[in-house]
């Protein structure tokens, strides 16, 4: 509806945008968003040519396929015979521009030019090759979102080797439940941290972690915010400063399309976490798509993302170089010293590209302040928001408070997939708590339970054709079982992504949770984001998790509140959050019971873990509690006396 459209661009910025000149270069037929999309699920190999091509991908040997077996999901194989080097991509050009600018919560900033930062990868890289490290061998980083995580980074990558990496905020635990499934030869750790003003040693689960994973051969420390000292009594251990200097040449190996890049981690909450490995070229040619043509990123663009490493999204903005953008890391917390802290170097960086999660955008806003307000940020033109669906609020919030004029791309994917479903669309509006598109090439589709495609309806979000960043697969797992049962068991042939949406008029998208941890009271099929949208908006709340409890043959709805302040839950606080919620959505959403808790369980990467909370009401055990990033909240939610009755 008109009263919905939020922003548009005008025609000049549309007709400016890379996809304008992508569709005029390729695409002449397509006079709608709606045919250019058509044309990308049903012509996928002259569709990913043209992404190669126009993005600038760099092979070395050319694709004697495009895409193989396509009608197989899982078992499609791209630019089959191709060959390249994702640190080749993204170190190429002939320029010396600024490549990184890292600042931290401190006052703390420097610079990487492109030479620079080539120099370092090149030194990292043939230290590693004289460790022993080969194609295919795996490196791992417990590391801040520092300078010094690219570069090891991208040192794996020129070599052929494998990275993957865990923020060193993770106890000793998780990182052993991770990083021993995929035995690293070398361990790239950090002396230090700091967060919120607090400065954290990180040598002693260092140590635990390498002890306990005899894989593990070397381990490189990085100086960050301890002293910088290596114990005497670790023999195995080298100071990353003393790989550097060495006047080496970039050596650049050139792998198969779906040679081993990353190894990425699910969550964890329901057992081990699963180890999903993702291609060399599958993840750089869907990040290119994704940056120039979504997110209209070219050499001009400053990039940043509140991220860490052990996120998807920090190896969605290192990709970022390819495009010949700036890349501008930040570690520290989000709100410290002062809710302005992201802001001000938004606008000391001259930032056009502003990262986030929904759950930041939702807690700024109750801070009260302005970004608009306070900062020049007349450089910025998109704001990216992700990690769980952004609520219509946050929308009003960024365009009232932040910036009138700005592409708001809410973003939907995972580390399944290592990029998006749906996300932004520089040529087309945005309407209040939509997504504004499916991403091109992605056959995104909304099923219902017997798996028939439906519009205007809430059902399952699913991929009905392969796409180049699929997993290639799942570590340790030879015969492909446990990559089959997570994603095509419901329906098979087809990837079920777990999420529960809802495809708009627009042809935009509404996210409505997981679809794992929706709710069914009396039978109607209801999403906890429906929920959440509207807690967001209520001062009192500070956080909040919505299940459904078995009761009495049913199921019935159950609210877990932390409190703003530390006041009693009283009568009329529930009453205007009940009020609120009937308002908002229906009397069908409005809680059975609404509890007071002193904490919510939230993942590692910080996601609201309902499943945790769900099993914890009902008696069951929960599945790995060193998955949660604060399981000793879980307590709280055990024999609560306000569930029995």
């Amino acid at each position: 509806m008109t009263a919905d459209l939020l922003w548009s661009p005008t025609a000049e910025r549309a007709e400016a945008s890379r996809l304008n000149a992508f569709i005029g270069r390729f695409a002449h037929g397509a006079t709608s968003y709606g045919d250019l999309h058509r044309w990308s699920i049903t012509d996928p190999d002259t569709f990913w040519s043209a992404v190669a091509s126009f993005c600038g991908l760099r092979l070395s040997a050319q694709p004697e396929r495009i895409v193989e077996d396509f009608d197989h999901m899982p078992g499609a194989r791209w630019f089959v015979g191709a060959k390249l080097s994702y640190a080749g991509n993204l170190l190429a050009g002939t320029d010396d521009r600024v490549a990184i600018v890292f600042v931290n919560e401190q006052g703390g900033r420097r610079e990487l030019r492109l030479s620079e930062l080539r120099r370092e990868v090149a030194s990292v890289a043939r230290a590693l090759t004289t460790l022993g490290v080969g194609s295919g061998d795996r490196v791992a980083g417990i590391l801040p979102n520092t300078p010094e995580c690219v570069v090891a980074a991208l040192a794996t990558a020129s070599i052929g080797a494998v990275w993957s990496s865990c923020s060193p905020d993770f106890g000793a635990e998780s990182l052993i439940d991770r990083l021993s499934q995929i035995e690293p030869r070398v361990l790239f750790g950090v002396d230090g941290y700091c967060y919120a003003g607090k400065t954290i040693d990180c040598r002693p689960t260092l140590r635990a972690v390498a002890d306990r994973m005899p894989s593990v051969e070397t381990i490189v420390l990085t100086h960050y915010a301890g002293d910088g000292q290596i114990p005497r009594d670790w023999q195995d251990t080298r100071p990353y400063a003393g790989l550097l200097g060495r006047d080496v040449p970039n050596e650049f190996r050139q792998v198969p399309f779906d040679h081993p890049l990353f190894i990425m981690f699910s969550s964890g909450t329901t057992g081990p976490p699963k180890c999903i490995v993702h291609g060399t070229g599958g993840t750089l040619l869907q990040h290119l798509k994704e940056h120039q043509l979504h997110t209209d990123i070219g050499p001009s663009d400053r990039v940043f993302y509140f991220t860490t490493a052990g996120w998807m999204m920090w190896n969605w903005l290192l990709s970022a170089l390819a495009s010949g953008a700036t890349l501008i890391l930040y570690d520290g917390a989000p709100f410290h010293p002062d809710p302005g802290v992201l802001w001000r170097i938004a606008e000391d960086e001259g930032m056009t590209v502003f990262g986030t999660s929904a759950r930041y955008l939702a807690a700024l806003e109750k801070t009260g302040f302005r970004p608009r307000a306070a900062h020049d940020l007349r450089p910025l033109e998109a704001i990216l928001s992700t990690g769980s669906p952004l609520a219509p609020a946050s929308f009003d919030f960024v365009y009232r408070e932040i910036k009138s004029d700005v592409m708001l791309a809410s973003i939907s994917g995972g580390t399944d997939l290592i990029s998006c479903f749906a996300l932004g669309n520089p040529m087309q509006p945005v309407y209040r708590g939509e997504i504004q598109c499916r991403g091109l090439g992605m056959d995104v589709q909304i099923f219902d339970g017997a798996g028939n495609e439906i519009r205007g309806r809430k059902g399952e979000l699913v991929c009905a054709s392969p796409f180049p960043s699929m997993p290639v697969a799942f570590w340790n797992d030879p015969d492909g079982a446990a990559y089959r049962r997570a994603y095509f068991e419901r329906y098979p042939g087809v990837w079920h992504h777990g999420d529960f949406a809802e495809l708009t008029a627009h042809g935009g998208i509404v996210m409505h949770g997981r679809s794992d941890s929706t709710l069914n009271p009396g039978g109607v099929r209801i999403g906890t984001a429906e929920i959440y949208r509207i807690l967001e908006r209520l001062p009192e709340i500070a956080d909040s998790v919505v299940i459904a409890q078995q009761w009495g043959g049913d199921t019935r709805i159950v609210l877990f509140v932390r409190l703003a302040r530390q006041d009693a839950l009283d009568a009329a606080t529930e009453d205007a959050i009940r009020r609120a919620i009937r308002g908002g959505a229906s009397p069908r959403h409005v809680p059975a019971r609404i509890v007071a808790v002193p904490d919510i369980p939230r993942t590692l990467n910080g996601k609201t873990s309902e499943r945790a909370v769900s099993d914890a009401i009902h008696g069951r055990e929960i599945g790995n509690l060193s998955a949660l990033a604060n399981p000793d909240s879980i307590a709280a939610f055990r024999d609560r006396p306000e569930l029995m009755a």
